[in-house]
């Protein structure tokens, strides 16, 4: 038996047991073809996303990037961090996705996008050891807008591929097995990273950097081998024409749109992190507490992200109200408690704990949200589903983020308060969604 039949028999008997059924290769909704090599490439998938799983680690917005951009002496950058990283990768993604959609191969759009992003942080690592100041932080802030076109690419590619390439009722267990993975691998190599270390210098920061742009190029190269069929395509046509037109989805398609208003209001479970950080900050502005929340949000996701997978594939609506429930719930309780008893209240452990049972119910609304869209829909459906939402997600994200500054003047407390409201509207919508 040569390497390449034992390496995919070896893949056959590990899909058996992470699919729980006699024949592992049995799917109704794709061709026959694709069918058989589901095995292989949904272990190619799923390294592949826990390596750039590793990568965003490292280069974390509401973390990492923050603390180096202080420590390089440019802190009135970090506010732009967040939006850039988010809204970046959105807003292009119904011309991208137009663009996409038109390719019978999809899975070159990701690995283009997975380079491009190891490019863009390799640029942030030479910026900071060649610059200081604010020359240096304009360098990371313009290589992460390049980082985020080029993780566009990704995002409105990998539902494609996935759902080509992977049968329903499996894709939720991928999702999840992936963060999972990702989230143990991630408290590991922060651990090792961090354990009884001082204030990091600008080596350690830029061999990070360089660090995560290894696994990007590593997760690229495995992302080209997976076996995609050809898909449907349409249109000639210019891609920006094609894409204004796919916003006709949001008046014509009430599913769609209730999704998205859904999705939006959602938002609350990824706005109110970095808050949480902000109010521990005050209370101990220590180097340490960079590790201990990187450690509790990669803690969080593998603990309960195949959980949220295994569950989304039984129902992907569930997921999401359940998310959303405990998202809310998290804020409300934090910004009650310190509204009532003051910022103080619970000492510096509170805001790490409620960090952590955020990040939790932040993994089911994500992982949750992804499959019911790839779920909903079918063919180029699914393309330009994905490119539409994310798109008005990425222009929503500006807003939400834009009024959550001005209410930040008033205090923290107040902008964590309006999200726990918000993402109780999210359940109560979501409640109202169609099951799929």
């Amino acid at each position: 038996m040569s390497e390449t039949q034992r390496s995919l028999k070896t893949a056959d008997q590990l899909y058996s047991l992470i699919a729980n059924e006699e024949d592992a290769r049995v799917c109704t909704d794709l061709p026959e073809d694709a069918c058989r090599e589901v095995p292989r490439n949904f272990f190619l998938i799923l390294f592949s996303n826990v390596l750039t799983k590793l990568g965003d680690l490292l280069i974390s917005p509401k973390t990492v990037l923050a603390w180096l951009l202080n420590a390089v002496g440019a802190p009135a950058l970090v506010a732009w961090l967040v939006p850039i990283r988010e809204s970046g990768s959105m807003l292009p993604q119904m011309v991208i996705g137009a663009w996409v959609r038109r390719k019978p191969v999809r899975k070159w759009f990701w690995t283009l996008g997975a380079l491009g992003q190891a490019v863009s942080v390799a640029t942030m690592a030479a910026g900071v050891w060649f610059l200081q100041g604010y020359y240096a932080g304009g360098v990371v802030v313009a290589a992460l807008v390049l980082f985020s076109l080029a993780r566009g690419f990704c995002s409105v590619s990998m539902k494609d591929v996935q759902g080509k390439c992977i049968p329903k009722g499996r894709r939720g267990r991928l999702s999840g097995l992936a963060t999972t993975l990702g989230g143990s691998a991630t408290a590991i190599l922060t651990i090792v990273l961090f354990w009884d270390r001082g204030d990091p210098s600008m080596l350690f920061y830029s061999l990070l950097l360089l660090l995560a742009a290894g696994f990007w190029v590593v997760a690229g190269v495995l992302f080209a081998s997976v076996d995609e069929y050809n898909g449907e395509t349409s249109g000639g046509g210019n891609a920006l024409k094609d894409a204004f037109n796919n916003l006709s989805l949001l008046r014509d398609d009430p599913p769609f749109r209730h999704f998205v208003i859904t999705r939006a209001l959602l938002l609350c479970s990824a706005l109110a992190a970095p808050y949480f950080v902000l109010l521990a900050q005050k209370q101990a502005d220590s180097a340490w507490l960079l590790g201990v929340f990187l450690l509790t949000s990669s803690l969080a996701s593998s603990i309960s992200a195949s959980i949220w997978g295994w569950m989304a594939d039984a129902s992907s609506r569930q997921v999401m109200i359940r998310g959303a429930i405990i998202a809310s719930g998290i804020c409300l309780v934090v910004g009650f408690s310190a509204l009532i008893y003051g910022e103080q209240v619970g000492g510096i452990w509170l805001y790490p704990l409620a960090f952590f049972i955020l990040s939790i119910a932040h993994a089911g609304v994500r992982l949750g949200r992804k499959t019911y869209l790839v779920d909903m829909a079918g063919g180029n459906k699914r393309t330009d589903y994905t490119s539409v939402s994310n798109s008005v997600i990425g222009l929503l994200l500006l807003v939400v983020g834009g009024l959550t500054a001005l209410l930040s003047l008033v205090s923290n407390v107040a902008v964590i308060l309006a999200l726990g409201f918000m993402g109780l509207a999210g359940a109560v919508s979501a409640v109202r969604l169609e099951e799929v």
